[in-house]
């Protein structure tokens, strides 16, 4: 017989992965339409200015933002340190697409790292912590604000070389989302509905920040080197912060929390591995100088 437990993981990671279908698919085509922008309009609010005009740019937001309430629905079900991960599975539609696509080959760089993506989260399925206690106070604050100072960095330095550490940016801003929807996801289960619609407002402006940042960085660097950085980023620390912060057991075992990390460093790395390759990258990946934007 199923426990209540068990079953309750289960469903928190089959609406993690469609959470991760969304966003991915949405990521894609967000990007596609990005290309068509001028560089002038990079790290400038003016960016989505010139982005919520293009109906395809706004329908694959909406894709994307259809994720949001999918993740938050899964970490009330779920552990953030299996939800966070699941979120990899959506790179691995992005590979089909780019095969059939693109028609790249998917080689053995590919299998390998959805191999690695599928058997880190089947480990973190069995061994990861239970949904475990609402993460708040001092510790989730300072964390919070750390990630928000790193999200914001590039505005307020405003030098023309800082494609790397929009990167960063990114990552942080979707980190700070993603801590978000875990606190979220308590307050909706304790009915501080207040509470709620403050988180869910300080996880919208984190969300738009990541999009200017993301989207500038990929006019500025190779989608092979944004991709990965970015994933990584938002799957790992969200993980590790709520852990750091006692949010979330990690096994009341020496092995349990052994094989927990393993799969996240599964995951992390075939993630790494599948956001670089040619058959994803190439979906998101911004022109070469002087050509003209693909449609």
């Amino acid at each position: 017989m199923v426990s209540v437990t068990g079953a309750s993981t289960g469903a928190g990671l089959v609406v993690a992965a469609a959470a991760a279908t969304c966003y991915e698919s949405g990521y894609a085509f967000q990007a596609l339409e990005a290309r068509g922008v001028g560089a002038r309009y990079a790290l400038r609010a003016s960016l989505l200015g010139q982005l919520v005009r293009n109906r395809r740019w706004l329908a694959a937001t909406a894709l994307s933002l259809l994720g949001w309430p999918l993740q938050v629905l899964a970490l009330s079900l779920a552990p953030l340190a299996l939800v966070q991960p699941t979120l990899a599975l959506g790179l691995v539609l992005l590979l089909v697409l780019g095969a059939r696509v693109l028609g790249e080959r998917v080689g053995r760089r590919e299998v390998t790292a959805v191999a690695l993506v599928i058997a880190g989260i089947a480990g973190l399925a069995v061994a990861a912590p239970q949904r475990g206690s609402a993460v708040g106070g001092t510790g989730l604050v300072l964390a919070i604000v750390a990630l928000a100072v790193l999200a914001v960095a590039p505005y307020a330095i405003r030098r023309r070389r800082v494609g790397l550490l929009a990167v960063l940016s990114a990552g942080a801003a979707d980190s700070v989302a993603a801590l978000a929807a875990k606190v979220m996801a308590g307050e909706l289960a304790d009915e501080r509905w207040v509470a709620a619609v403050a988180v869910a407002a300080l996880a919208a402006t984190a969300g738009a920040l990541a999009t200017v940042s993301e989207m500038s960085a990929l006019q500025r660097l190779p989608a092979t080197r944004v991709a990965p950085m970015v994933l990584a980023f938002q799957i790992a620390v969200p993980v590790v912060v709520v852990a750091a912060l006692g949010g979330e057991d990690w096994g009341a075992t020496m092995l349990g929390g052994a094989v927990a990390g393993a799969g996240l460093l599964a995951v992390v790395t075939g993630t790494v591995l599948l956001a670089s390759s040619r058959a994803v990258s190439g979906l998101i990946a911004p022109p070469s100088p002087g050509s003209p934007p693909r449609r």
